[in-house]
């Protein structure tokens, strides 16, 4: 691959455009049809340091207009994954995947699955559950999109359970290659101890990206996150030979996903794995240490071209 370009111009021959502003203005440059995955954790209107507050009719037309630009530039058998929480006015929650089911209806996608993404840190309720869920909202164009379920097939609970009677009596009875992961994830989230850990307050777990990229995405393929934070989705959609476009509009952000990218390319960066199981205290000894990226073995020095840097000569060994 020929690696990292940040340039405020979207340019198709490069492995990951990283765009500092306004999302809306990467959007407008990219052509009909150029992506084959769109996966985001867009802002969720709670005041972070990085959104303005607000009112909830306001925030839905916000996000309409991103989705649509993202409708545009979708493959006609690519998916969007839109990952959300849940807004909080005054003590009551409002989940956002149902506020926002109609404006993704509304372009006329259509829902494969209400991912339910489960983890076991967050805030503390008093006056209700503590929250330990988000949603992500799988859609598609059309009835023909990529679906590589073998990629990210999970360990199943019986490997070695064979049917007991019957004509396949003796055959094992679940896939050898492993089980459907099904529609509700349990993945830890990035919290203060995580190996991933960074200035963002809402960061996205690589793995969670990883699922989506491998089982929606073939390689070459471009992955677009129009809130890109510090470069989760690129980091997914790299190491494995996948192309990324993302926009932030926070400079110590996309500073921050610039030295990722540069630490995967030394080999550097530490992830949790896809394959670790969430952490059993009664069994310490099974549990998988961190992974190190590397995107590419025979990388050289960077060249400069104005106000793009390119890297030239990367392999994924993912």
């Amino acid at each position: 691959m020929s690696g990292i370009m940040i340039s405020s111009e979207f340019d198709r021959e490069a492995d990951l455009v990283l765009y500092e502003g306004d999302c809306l203005e990467l959007l407008s440059q990219i052509p009909d049809g150029f992506v084959k995955l769109v996966v985001t954790s867009p802002p969720y209107n709670l005041g972070k340091p990085y959104e303005n507050r607000l009112e909830l009719d306001d925030y839905l037309g916000q996000q309409r207009s991103v989705i649509g630009e993202c409708v545009r530039v979708l493959d006609e058998r690519g998916s969007i994954c839109w990952q959300v929480g849940n807004y909080v006015d005054d003590g009551e929650i409002l989940p956002l995947d149902i506020l926002l089911y109609p404006v993704f209806a509304g372009y006329g996608l259509h829902l494969r699955n209400r991912i339910v993404w489960h983890f076991g840190h967050g805030l503390h309720a008093s006056k209700r559950f503590s929250g330990r869920y988000e949603v992500i909202l799988w859609f598609t164009k059309g009835g023909d999109y990529t679906f590589n379920l073998d990629a990210v097939r999970v360990p199943q609970k019986y490997p070695e359970k064979k049917y007991f009677k019957g004509p396949r009596k003796g055959q094992l009875s679940g896939n050898p290659l492993g089980k459907n992961p099904s529609d509700i994830w349990e993945i830890p989230n990035v919290k203060a101890n995580h190996v991933e850990k960074t200035i963002h307050p809402c960061q996205f777990p690589v793995e969670l990206v990883e699922r989506l990229v491998l089982s929606m995405t073939d390689e070459g393929d471009w992955v677009l996150d129009p809130f890109i934070g510090v470069g989760t989705t690129a980091i997914a959609a790299l190491m494995h030979g996948r192309r990324a476009i993302g926009a932030e509009i926070m400079p110590e952000y996309v500073a921050t996903a610039k030295e990722r990218i540069r630490l995967a390319e030394e080999g550097k960066l530490r992830i949790r794995p896809m394959e670790r199981s969430v952490y059993d205290p009664s069994a310490p000894g099974v549990s998988l240490p961190p992974k190190y990226v590397r995107l590419g073995a025979s990388s050289v020095q960077p060249r400069l071209f104005g106000d793009r840097i390119q890297y030239q000569g990367q392999e994924s060994d993912e």
